[in-house]
């Protein structure tokens, strides 16, 4: 095994899947200013998962819809917009003729 090769930080971190609230303990150099108390009473650094093996489809066999920056909101306005431009544009082109 080589020296010198894994960063000084390297400590005992909990992550938290956010969707699911599945929690577990593991070692990582990840960066994060939460804590949490942990089921052996110490306190560690948070790290917060949009999604982990308890809420992914592939792991779990269920389609699971997580919309965490409101994206598709954003694509549903959009393609309104569209549809009401191209309608416009289509009632344009039936009175020009």
């Amino acid at each position: 095994m080589k020296n010198n090769i894994h960063p000084e930080s390297y400590r005992p971190v909990v992550f938290k899947d956010t969707t699911s609230g599945f929690t577990f303990l593991s070692r990582s150099c990840a960066r994060t200013t939460q804590t949490i108390k942990w089921e052996d009473g110490q306190e560690y650094p948070l790290v917060a998962l949009g999604i982990s093996s308890a809420s992914h489809p592939f792991y779990t066999g269920q389609q699971m819809f997580v919309d965490t920056a409101g994206r598709v909101d954003k694509f549903q306005q959009r393609l309104a917009k569209t549809k009401q431009a191209q309608e416009k544009a289509a009632s344009f082109k039936k009175r020009k003729r």
